[in-house]
């Protein structure tokens, strides 16, 4: 597709705020002459991004952690996750967050892509690290409570969006590519 022209911000103006976010209204003119309002949520404080990780455990199973989720108001099962600190890098923040949440370090970190959650009226994205090699090292983390660790094998991607507590799109998308990336360099097998 041709690059097309992004609409003209009009104005721009945070119409409402709490601890965590902002939700900003933009006025908007397309290059057709249409005009609109939008509304997205945009994140308070630091804005370094944030990290997720597919850890592997073996040859085949990633680490998955069960949490308590706020906007589902129930304990779900998703990958490590959380934000990058200042002075962090990417890779740094990831091995930061397995050793908080599951209480594993990676040797080997590699940044596999960036994925947003609803572009349509967020702003945030996550940055999607394979973490191999692991080894046991806990760091004390912000959780309100311990987290349970589980396991989900690659081969069977499909049945976890059965799961009654596996709901997160972003950590199926992850998953599925970093099974897709290692079964093109032949390291995973069929």
């Amino acid at each position: 597709f041709p690059m097309r022209q992004k609409p003209t911000v009009l104005a721009r103006e945070i119409v409402a705020s709490s601890r965590l976010f902002r939700v900003e209204e933009l006025q908007l003119r397309f290059s057709n002459g249409v005009e609109r309002t939008y509304e997205r949520l945009v994140g308070k404080g630091s804005g370094y991004g944030a990290v997720m990780i597919v850890a592997l455990a073996d040859a085949e199973n990633a680490l998955l952690v069960e949490e308590y989720c706020g906007g589902t108001d129930s304990y779900e099962l998703s990958l490590p996750k959380g934000l990058i600190e200042p002075g962090e890098d990417v890779l740094e923040a990831a091995n930061r967050e397995l050793k908080e949440e599951a209480g594993f370090g990676a040797r080997c970190l590699e940044l596999l892509t960036e994925l947003s959650l609803s572009p349509g009226y967020m702003s945030q994205k996550i940055q999607v690290v394979l973490a191999r090699d692991l080894y046991p090292e806990r760091l004390p983390g912000d959780e309100p409570e311990p987290m349970r660790l589980d396991k989900v094998s690659l081969h069977e991607l499909s049945s976890l969006v059965q799961h009654p507590q596996f709901s997160e799109g972003r950590a199926l998308a992850a998953l599925y590519l970093a099974r897709d990336l290692l079964t093109q360099r032949g390291e995973f097998g069929q």
